[in-house]
């Protein structure tokens, strides 16, 4: 039992950082992206000692994360207020427009459907192959191509409609 555990906070505290981010980019708030990686993190912990390969454990607690979100996303849905933008965050004059790119893509990405914004994540920031995110949504691998292809294709409509309204706006 001691060693389950100190196997287990040694884990946590190597990948909690990593795993939190990718819980963000599911979520999109920062208090639900804690939540869920908790809920993810006690799951992986009741299920460790069946867990036989060490290696295997942060794509265990990712499909724990995602299945989650999924879940808690169907009973939620309805409930979320969108808001048409983020608070100001102080940056400096020069991060100024980084940041503003950073936010309109993240409000793009917000935008998509879940299965579609978590396909885009696992693979463009997550690095996972289309096989890996299958395993991670528990779907086929084609079901996986279809969520990233919309989800690009949804990307690349609302990126165009706003360059031509900032354009006519000039």
């Amino acid at each position: 039992m001691r060693d389950r555990d100190e196997s287990f906070t040694a884990f946590v505290a190597s990948r909690s950082t990593a795993l939190l981010r990718t819980a963000y980019l599911l979520t999109g708030d920062h208090g639900q992206a804690e939540d869920l990686l908790q809920t993810a993190l006690a799951k992986t912990y009741l299920a460790w000692p069946r867990i036989e390969d060490i290696g295997a454990v942060e794509a265990y607690v990712r499909r724990a994360m995602v299945t989650t979100n999924v879940s808690w996303w169907r009973r939620l849905r309805g409930r979320e207020v969108l808001v048409a933008a983020t608070p100001e965050r102080g940056l400096a004059a020069d991060e100024l427009g980084d940041a503003d790119e950073r936010d309109t893509m993240w409000r793009l990405l917000l935008g998509l459907p879940v299965k579609q914004r978590t396909a885009l994540v696992l693979r463009y920031w997550g690095g996972l192959s289309e096989a890996e995110i299958a395993h991670e949504m528990g779907c086929a691998p084609g079901t996986v191509k279809t969520h990233a292809s919309r989800g690009l294709a949804a990307l690349r409509s609302r990126i165009d409609a706003q360059t031509a309204a900032d354009g006519g706006a000039r």
